[in-house]
């Protein structure tokens, strides 16, 4: 299950399961209220039956002068419980029945405890429902993502075909009339489609796990070269010592890619793009556009710009996670984008 999907899923699971918690717990409140009122009741008969059989278990019993704030068989709640009630044989003085509050307050725990007990066996319950509906809620989403998937892969497959076709073409081209930019030029953006359907790749399938050691120099003059001649107005300036990583390659030049081409695309005439190490990060700094809110820029689908689709700074995110580095981001508007890669935990 993809993360997306997981936390679409555990979203519904936890909305189900809040509304039928809030309903569990209003319905066993208004029984335990119930329940407290029925125990008073209870205890009233109670007195009555220690009153007029003499069976006192538990009741505390005295006799009072009879006067008129003492009514018989009224329930007083004033600290203890107690009655007053009429003595056959004497006409001056009433019995007391008292209920100590203590006891009471022991018999109220114990419901409370029988409370709590099956709201935790419903709560389980509702738990178990609230997932059978989530599930049954987001199975069709999942059937549609699936198949919206499915069909990108398909393009993406179908890609493969024109794309090898037009490179055999070029390859040709080259033997018959030489080395050419402009052939060079097409070629390149050819790679930038490649490099579009390898974003797109990842972005559905995942990352591979496989490392390997490579040299970050070398990577790094490889992929200037590239983007060198796709933006010729950008002066690209690489300030790298000999640095070693045990990392995935394929995961590493995505983010790179990604980067750079950024850094090309949205510079000015003549801009420039230095890239240095610095205390083990890796500096990429443009004196392009800038970005207006850097705290949004790896979210899926967010641009600034009318160009892109919105995913190639999600997937540097995404990538970045993935290998282990940290990314910061710093920008002012109109003067220039820094990208801070933290390498610490590939270079060996």
């Amino acid at each position: 299950m993809r993360t997306y999907e997981l936390e679409s899923l555990l979203k519904s699971f936890v909305l189900f399961f809040i509304l039928l918690e809030v309903a569990l717990a209003l319905n066993f409140w208004h029984e335990f209220q119930n329940n407290k009122l029925q125990l008073k009741e209870k205890i009233q008969i109670e007195m009555k039956l220690c009153a007029y059989t003499a069976q006192c278990n538990g009741f505390k019993t005295d006799f009072v002068e009879k006067d008129k704030d003492k009514e018989e068989n009224i329930f007083y709640e004033k600290g203890d419980f107690y009655s007053y009630f009429k003595v056959p044989t004497v006409e001056k003085y009433l019995m007391q029945v008292i209920y100590p509050q203590s006891q009471y307050l022991l018999r109220v725990e114990k419901l409370r405890i029988s409370i709590y007990n099956k709201f935790f066996v419903y709560s389980l319950f509702s738990a178990f429902v609230s997932f059978l509906f989530s599930l049954y809620a987001f199975m069709p989403l999942r059937k549609a993502l699936r198949m919206n998937e499915e069909f990108v892969k398909d393009i993406l497959h179908d890609f493969n075909t024109p794309i090898s076709s037009m490179r055999i073409n070029f390859n040709l081209f080259k033997r018959e009339i030489g080395a050419n930019q402009k052939i060079e030029r097409l070629e390149n953006n050819i790679e930038t489609i490649l490099s579009l359907q390898n974003n797109l790749q990842i972005f559905l399938k995942g990352i591979p796990a496989q490392t390997e050691t490579l040299k970050l120099k070398e990577l790094l003059e490889k992929r200037i070269r590239y983007f060198k001649i796709l933006y010729p107005d950008v002066d690209y300036r690489l300030s790298v010592e000999k640095v070693l990583l045990q990392t995935n390659k394929d995961a590493l030049v995505r983010i790179i890619d990604n980067l750079l081409s950024n850094a090309g695309k949205y510079n000015k005439t003549n801009g420039k793009v230095s890239i240095f190490i610095k205390e083990s990060s890796l500096y990429i700094e443009d004196t392009g556009k800038g970005i207006k809110n850097t705290g949004s820029i790896f979210n899926r689908y967010y641009k600034e710009q009318d160009r892109g689709i919105g995913i190639g700074l999600h997937i540097v995110k995404k990538l970045c996670d993935e290998l282990d580095i940290t990314i910061k981001v710093k920008s002012q508007e109109r003067k220039g984008t820094t990208i801070i890669l933290n390498l610490r935990a590939l270079i060996i």
